[in-house]
C-alpha cells in the first residue's frame, strides 16, 4: 500500500521493509529492541507531517487519543 503522499512512497517502502526483517528475525525471536528501524520510522515520520500539513489535514486532531475514552465510547 502507498504511503498518502507519493513523495514519501520510498521512504515508506523502506520503513515496511525494515519492520518486515526486524519483526521477523528479531521481535519473533525474542529481541525487542525496536531501534533497528528508528532512522526509517523517524524519516518516514517526518515525510508525511509535511504530508499532512500540505494537504491541511489538522495534525492536532490525527493525535487526539481516543482509546478508553469517552469520545471512544461516543463513536
Amino acid at each position: 500500500m502507498n504511503s498518502i503522499a507519493e513523495a514519501c512512497n520510498q521512504l515508506k517502502k523502506e520503513y515496511d521493509g525494515c519492520f518486515k526483517t526486524w519483526f521477523s528475525e528479531k521481535f519473533l525471536k525474542g529481541d525487542f529492541d525496536e531501534t533497528m528501524c528508528s532512522d526509517h520510522f523517524k524519516l518516514y515520520n517526518q515525510c508525511l507531517q509535511q504530508a499532512m500539513k500540505d494537504q491541511n489535514i489538522n495534525l492536532d486532531e490525527v493525535n487526539i487519543a481516543h482509546l478508553g475514552t469517552e469520545h471512544e465510547k461516543k463513536n
